[in-house]
């Protein structure tokens, strides 16, 4: 009886919480953006590097539209200059393509790009060691500090991503009208070339986010204690 009396004691002891704090996603974002400000210039190399390999992969994609526009018109003049401009056309040929060395240059600066992400996000963990572990201390769980670095390589890479497309297609678009003329404005299709710069902002998305994953998932995974003891 006694022992039953003090099971029933402890249970009745207990308070379960009725409701949890949680806290709202816009209030992640403000702490993202804060974040980003705060570490600016860091924030500004790890984009710059994301610029420079989207710029590369939406120029040569632009490029392709404007060439596929010029075989469309079936002009053998623009044939031609396509030839010379180092397209590697065959008569029957109606698409052009990067070259496979092209291709392989375009994946290679993706991939420096990605390992220069992984590198500065798992600088920018080590920097805030304390801060991460202040706020594991307060109540954050994993998946608040993982949704943080999630936040704020999504917003790098959404602006990164979209300067660079921007960039690379305008770009492009000049070099073949220095190299053309102004027949490139009449036979591009410029769906096809906002679907090449989406395409460029998507993937800079993708490879910024893939960047941070393992950066983030070790600064998620990290104790309080030993976050608040390391000194810098």
């Amino acid at each position: 009886m006694n022992n039953r009396h003090l099971s029933s004691s402890k249970k009745m002891s207990v308070k379960h919480p009725d409701r949890l704090v949680v806290l709202p996603f816009k209030k992640s974002i403000e702490i993202s953006w804060q974040s980003i400000r705060v570490r600016f210039f860091r924030s500004l190399i790890t984009t710059m590097s994301l610029i420079l390999a989207v710029s590369f992969l939406s120029f040569v994609n632009v490029n392709n539209d404007i060439a596929n526009g010029f075989l469309r018109t079936q002009d053998t003049a623009l044939r031609e200059a396509l030839n010379r401009s180092g397209y590697d056309l065959r008569p029957g040929d109606t698409r052009a393509g990067s070259s496979p060395k092209m291709r392989w240059i375009v994946i290679l600066s993706l991939l420096v790009c990605v390992v220069g992400i992984v590198n500065a996000q798992l600088m920018a963990v080590t920097e805030r060691f304390r801060e991460i572990g202040t706020m594991k201390c307060l109540g954050a769980l994993d998946s608040f500090i993982l949704r943080l670095f999630l936040l704020e390589a999504g917003m790098q890479g959404l602006v990164g991503s979209a300067m660079g497309a921007l960039s690379g297609g305008l770009f492009s678009l000049l070099s073949a009208v220095v190299r053309f003329g102004t027949v490139v404005f009449t036979s591009l299709s410029w769906t096809e070339a906002a679907g090449s710069l989406l395409l460029a902002t998507g993937v800079g998305c993708f490879l910024s986010l893939l960047g941070v994953l393992y950066p983030a998932m070790v600064a998620a995974r990290m104790l309080p204690v030993e976050a608040m003891r390391v000194e810098h």
